[in-house]
């Protein structure tokens, strides 16, 4: 492995070394420096990152030592904000309902009472998909993190949407509910989706045919909130009834 070139990451402070592998890709690693502060030995840091990464040499101590004093700058200067507004989006015509990341950050959506879902670029803020189809309020919106390939939308119309998140693509139409949706979530595997519903019912649903699986039934009260475990064989609904219930085996 080569390094090509040190980058400075502010926040969280810390250094990305991108290195070339010997099959030519490029690739990066980041060292932490989160404990680094205005009265930090530099000398001290250079070496212990020197010693710990076999990425650095020597040689390149000159370079390190800039680059530690930049951040020690900026983390000094008490004018300086830990946080700031980067962009100011505007498309949709009605409030929004929602928003959510990918796994990744690089793309994020937002839902909407204008009955649309949009799919945007973080860093760009350009818009690049309006997911369109929806009868009423786009109000539970959700990736297939870590994956990032699919979104699911929950709306006030009674019907929750899968879509391609690449194409804005509707791959399936999720019909049961009586009443409004207000609450999706994925697996971590990607292969179910739950909708609940304030019709007091969750409903389980297969990714890849859009066929219900299970309507779990049980809360007296509006279903405001799930979430599946780690494994994906349960889930916890919570509910306007005062209680939450979890839901075994779903596998």
């Amino acid at each position: 492995m080569k390094l090509k070139r040190f980058l400075l990451r502010y926040y969280p402070p810390g250094i990305v070394l991108e290195y070339q592998r010997r099959n030519g890709d490029l690739e990066t690693k980041c060292i932490d420096l989160l404990n680094l502060t205005p009265e930090t030995d530099v000398e001290v840091l250079i070496n212990q990152i020197v010693f710990e990464e076999p990425l650095i040499s020597e040689n390149k101590k000159d370079t390190l030592r800039g680059m530690i004093f930049k951040l020690m700058e900026k983390i000094d200067n008490k004018d300086s904000q830990r946080f700031y507004l980067f962009k100011i989006l505007r498309a949709h015509i009605l409030p929004l309902t929602n928003c959510a990341f990918n796994k990744s950050g690089s793309k994020f959506i937002t839902g909407s009472y204008d009955r649309t879902c949009r799919v945007w670029d973080t860093l760009s803020g350009e818009e690049l998909l309006t997911l369109d189809g929806h009868k009423n309020v786009v109000y539970a919106i959700a990736f297939n993190n870590p994956f990032g390939d699919k979104i699911i939308t929950g709306s006030f119309d009674k019907t929750a949407r899968l879509w391609d998140a690449n194409t804005g693509q509707c791959i399936h139409t999720l019909k049961g509910h009586h009443t409004e949706i207000v609450c999706v979530a994925f697996n971590i595997q990607g292969t179910h989706v739950a909708t609940g519903s304030m019709d007091n019912t969750a409903k389980l649903w297969d990714v890849d045919t859009g066929q219900q699986i299970a309507s779990l039934e049980g809360h007296s009260a509006e279903i405001v909130s799930l979430n599946f475990n780690t494994d994906g064989d349960k889930i916890l609904t919570g509910s306007f009834d005062n209680t939450a219930k979890a839901i075994f085996s779903l596998r």
